[in-house]
């Protein structure tokens, strides 16, 4: 695509900043408990500094669904297993899981040694006491990730009988769903189709446990002094807008494998100061995926700071949402015309510097498909950044909706350098190609997520990282009422193709429908506009080890620890 010269000045002069990111089945498994390193943490002070550029709203595992929330709750909590850095499940409160042989049904054994910080034992109940509540029908708000509980049989059900537009089964009694506690220390899970990726989803957050006290006090996940938790960490200080700390648990069941005494975290939304804090010392680790590196400053960190510096490609996607229900973007036409009026090669060359990928898919590489990456085995140029056929779109949408010119438009994002940099140069684009004038507005990242699921937006960037390695994490979100569905999307094909996909033990057929929904979403209905893939950038200090990133672009600073 031709370029013009005034949009590469402009964007010259905006190319400044980084980026955030908005995430098998084996018979008879069994894997021994902790990891144990052999390099032993010297006698250094053991505390971890690092940033947050956005405080999280909650630490409510049912009502999570953002990356910095991820951060802090992967330190306060357990699931059935977790996640290690090579992508693999680890035994977790779970020391071992059975798994029937037409893979529906997982026996999960839980560890006698697991604990709540209280001392109180975790046991099979209290996960089916943190599942209910997710799945309740009247919690409130309701929690966004329910749906990635429907893989249980009857959890969608139960989840929606009652509700509006809902033709499914009914199902009232939560003892119909199929998770049970045999007894403490077993779990019983009854799928309704055999998931491969089922065991991994048991480490996300929405399938945490949580302990009984929480029943009738609305304010324990903002109050640090009635959290009780099951992680290697407990939420020792949280002044809002300033700092969270979380100090080691001594009841954790592997607390000899937890170095780190303390993990502090600043609050700070600027990439500045977080590169200004890093540099003097004042921070461990900056960047991706909590904090930012101004991308004008990477080409010389990376060259002052080599062995500290970190480029690592993930499967995650930056892009652009239409409210599919709002105008004018409720016209399919108008969404295609802005969506093929941004030129991504010039963003990641000029604008983000980090290494990152134009994105024409949903669906980012890395993902696993039928035999290979989903990326390799279907390309992702749903569209082309054609502005002749952008203008065109442009008229035919307008005439179509009876305008002469658009009514005003606003772009939203949360408060980022990076996405401001990158906002505006999108913002020049739309004015010097389509000749349309777009406002772009900031929000504070927890009133940014509230607009988001009101719909309370034109446009506005998301970002999406995998929450298990399945094309389904990224396609599920769109289907029909789904709580991540911040686009007011409905399309009943698309809802069926995910619901193959879904039900479907067949790779071939799963992998096929896949294809076709993401190209509903990207090309047909133009949802959103993809703009890049990620790459994670960051600085860690030579003197600290054990993070752990995975290949989704998650961070696991659990096991960290220093060394002199």
């Amino acid at each position: 695509m031709k370029r013009k010269s005034s949009l590469i000045l402009l964007t010259l002069v905006l190319a400044l900043g980084s980026l955030l990111a908005a995430c098998s089945n084996n018979n008879n498994a069994q894997s021994p408990g902790g990891t144990t390193t052999n390099e032993p943490a010297a006698a250094v002070d053991q505390v971890l500094n690092i940033n947050l550029a956005a405080e999280p709203p909650t630490f409510d595992p049912a009502q999570a669904q953002d990356s910095q929330t991820n951060t802090v709750l992967k330190t306060l909590y357990e699931g059935l297993v977790r996640m290690g850095e090579d992508g693999k499940e680890q035994p977790g409160v779970a020391e071992s899981w059975d798994v029937s042989e037409d893979g529906k049904t997982y026996t999960f054994h839980l560890r006698d040694t697991a604990k709540w910080s209280n001392g109180d034992p975790v046991t099979a109940n209290d996960f089916v006491f943190a599942w209910q509540r997710v799945l309740d029908p009247s919690t409130a708000p309701a929690p966004p990730y329910a749906y990635q509980l429907y893989y249980i049989k009857n959890a969608e059900a139960y989840n929606l009988t009652g509700t509006e537009g809902y033709k499914g089964a009914k199902v009232t009694d939560f003892a119909d769903v199929g998770v049970k506690a045999v007894d403490d220390h077993t779990l019983e899970v009854t799928l309704e189709n055999a998931t491969p990726y089922f065991l991994g989803l048991t480490s996300f957050y929405t399938y945490y446990p949580v302990h009984s006290s929480v029943k009738g006090n609305d304010k324990w996940a903002v109050n640090k002094d009635s959290m009780i938790v099951n992680g290697p960490y407990t939420l020792t200080d949280w002044t809002k807008g300033q700092q969270i700390e979380v100090s080691k648990n001594e009841n954790y069941w592997d607390k000899d494998n937890i170095k780190l005494s303390k993990i502090h975290m600043s609050l700070v939304n600027s990439g500045a100061t977080e590169l200004a804090s890093y540099q003097s010392g004042q921070l461990d680790y900056a960047g991706l995926p909590n904090g930012e590196i101004p991308t004008d400053q990477i080409p010389a960190v990376k060259q002052q700071l080599p062995d500290e510096f970190k480029v690592k490609g993930i499967a995650s996607t930056y892009y652009y949402m239409f409210n599919v229900t709002e105008k004018p973007f409720d016209n399919v036409k108008i969404r295609k015309a802005f969506a093929m009026a941004i030129n991504r090669q010039l963003i990641v060359d000029n604008v983000t510097l980090g290494g990152q990928l134009p994105a024409f898919g949903f669906v980012p590489p890395g993902i696993k498909g039928e035999n290979e990456e989903f990326r390799n085995e279907h390309e992702d140029k749903f569209f082309t950044e054609d502005l002749t056929e952008a203008k065109k779109l442009l008229q035919e949408g307008m005439a179509e909706e009876g305008y002469t010119t658009l009514p005003p438009i606003t772009l939203l994002y949360n408060s980022s350098e990076a996405h401001q940099k990158i906002a505006l140069a999108v913002a020049d684009m739309w004015k010097q190609n389509l000749g349309v004038d777009v406002q772009t507005q900031s929000q504070e990242w927890g009133v940014f997520l509230e607009n988001r699921n009101q719909l309370n937006y034109q446009v506005a960037r998301a970002g999406w990282s995998a929450d298990y390695n399945d094309p389904m994490t990224f396609m599920d979100m769109w289907t029909t009422g789904n709580g991540n569905n911040d686009a007011g999307y409905a399309n009943p094909e698309y809802d069926a193709l995910i619901k193959q996909a879904r039900t479907s033990a067949d790779p071939k057929v799963r992998n096929e429908a896949f294809a076709k929904a993401e190209k509903l979403l990207v090309q047909d209905d133009m949802v959103i506009a993809p703009i890049y893939y990620y790459s994670n950038v960051s600085l860690t200090k030579q003197n600290v080890k054990g993070i752990a990133l995975d290949f989704s672009g998650a961070i696991d600073f659990t096991r960290a620890y220093k060394t002199e």
